[in-house]
């Protein structure tokens, strides 16, 4: 995987870019959010990510996309990329019942992303659908490391930009929730 170069706003190749992704990049622009991205093979792992986060000199969050049992509820969690996750712990702090990850049928219809590809930036897609969750360290971070809804590529933005620019614009607000870094078993 070629992560060696580090380049600033949108790429020069937009009409070979999927729509979804000139999507993110317009908005992105639009709003006048500054960001810095790293093109790469598919990486849709936070462990296929590392040698990305060296290039972007950001960590990339962990995004998850979650359901209730009914699958009438979806959540997306950013939380970092390298603190472990336990459903069990994230339902009773938002005060759900039986939470697991939806389904790639559901990604794509609500975020319009694929699987390794889910992103903040994929709530310009859902209409309010989806309930955004962020664990507090990932706010306590300068920038945050996303894919523009397609995992060939990942974005460096300002944290600030994507909760005081971004979510509003989208209309969303999110709910801060506090995940242990230690899961006991």
């Amino acid at each position: 995987m070629n992560t060696s170069s580090l380049y600033f706003g949108r790429p020069d190749d937009m009409e070979k870019r999927l729509r979804k992704e000139q999507l993110c990049y317009e908005l992105l622009d639009e709003l006048g959010i500054e960001y810095a991205r790293v093109d790469h093979e598919h990486a849709d792992t936070i462990e296929a990510c590392h040698e990305i986060e060296g290039t972007l000199g950001a960590k990339i969050c962990k995004n998850l996309f979650l359901t209730n049992r009914q699958q009438t509820e979806f959540y997306l969690l950013l939380m970092p990329g390298d603190k472990p996750f336990k459903t069990k712990l994230l339902s009773k702090q938002i005060g759900t019942a039986r939470l697991s990850f939806a389904s790639p049928e559901h990604m794509e219809q609500y975020l319009d992303i694929t699987p390794g590809s889910v992103s903040v930036l994929g709530l310009m897609n859902d209409g309010g659908k989806v309930h955004l969750v962020i664990d507090k360290d990932l706010l306590s971070d300068e920038f945050i490391g996303c894919h523009p809804c397609i995992n060939t590529s990942t974005l460096k933005i300002r944290t600030a930009d994507i909760t005081d620019k971004f979510l509003p614009k989208v209309g969303h607000e999110y709910a801060l929730v506090e995940l242990p870094w230690e899961i006991e078993e």
